[in-house]
């Protein structure tokens, strides 16, 4: 897969703003200190849905659009953030719009996603099975399929970690959360585009580990999906396109369990006064993880969602962990 060039990425953002401003990034001092250096933290929960997926939806829209090949409606499937992303883009452009999410999802991200006009229908257990019902879905009502890892996205989500790197051009190092592919490979397009020369770190969730299976064996491996709280990051089956980007550009991968994220949940609130939902805190538990390593170095941290149900939350700040449904 060919990834955004700079030309294209730049392009995108012009897209990208016509929504939203560019998000802020933070040195933040407690982060900082609870990390023992440098602590940059990109604020993806700023965004008009609280998440760094608008950006894709924006931008894949946007290129349907240039191709004269809007459709009467668009399916996909989602854990929340994608879905959104996509509600919204469908909305701006009049679409119709169906999103195919797991029984047991976040009501909160339901009801956001419900709040955009999206028809929302909750099928199987766990996200490779809604995203196998969508597909059946579009095939029997002709709709067009929005998958979520294509080029489209990229271009759009790209334009995130091109506008960190821009503005902490001296970051040795960057976390990024995998829970499809598309933060992870973005960041790798706009760090090739920039000539950066940061480290890119992969993070994934210890219950969720088909993209740590998949580029260890080099291969697609399944694996099963166990975590409560990353939901983001809930994926069963890699996608091979996504692996052929990221094994030659990332420089390892971390593994962060539930209450590991928990944690890290509460650090940020305590630190920033943020809400970091699950996969929006797994960047900084797997820096927190790694900080004996990270002395001295610029470490950048996304808080790429904000999309946590608020009992859920409670029951983090509390002290609880990722148990508890």
């Amino acid at each position: 897969m060919t990834l955004p060039t700079l030309p294209e990425i730049e392009a995108a953002a012009e897209v990208v703003y016509r929504a939203f401003a560019p998000t802020p990034q933070y040195r933040w001092a407690l982060l900082s200190e609870r990390l023992g250096t440098d602590c940059w933290v990109k604020h993806e929960n700023h965004t008009p849905v609280g998440a760094f997926k608008i950006r894709g939806g924006l931008t894949y829209f946007d290129q349907l659009a240039r191709r004269g090949s809007l459709p009467r409606e668009v399916i996909s499937a989602t854990r929340g953030n994608h879905g959104q992303s996509i509600g919204w883009a469908a909305r701006a452009h009049g679409v119709a719009c169906t999103i195919v999410v797991p029984h047991g999802n976040s009501t909160e991200k339901n009801a956001a996603m419900k709040a955009l006009g999206v028809n929302l229908v909750e099928h199987g257990e766990d996200f490779q099975a809604s995203r196998e019902h969508a597909l059946r879905l579009a095939t029997e009502r002709r709709a067009h399929m929005v998958p979520s890892f294509h080029p489209d996205l990229l271009r759009g989500v790209s334009t995130c970690w091109w506008e960190f790197f821009r503005a902490v051009p001296d970051l040795d190092v960057v976390y990024v959360p995998i829970g499809q592919g598309s933060g992870a490979c973005s960041a790798i397009a706009a760090k090739l585009a920039l000539g950066h020369p940061a480290r890119i770190v992969g993070v994934v969730s210890a219950h969720a580990t088909t993209y740590a299976d998949s580029l260890a064996a080099g291969r697609v491996v399944e694996a099963a999906v166990g975590t409560v709280l990353a939901d983001g990051m809930a994926c069963r089956v890699a996608d091979q396109a996504a692996l052929d980007v990221l094994k030659p550009h990332l420089d390892h991968v971390v593994k962060v369990t539930d209450e590991e994220v928990a944690q890290a949940m509460r650090a940020i609130y305590a630190d920033t006064h943020n809400v970091a939902e699950g996969a929006g805190a797994a960047s900084f538990a797997g820096a927190w993880q790694e900080r004996a390593g990270l002395q001295g170095q610029k470490v950048g941290t996304t808080l790429c969602g904000a999309n946590v149900d608020s009992q859920v939350l409670a029951r983090v700040l509390a002290g609880g962990g990722g148990s508890g449904g």
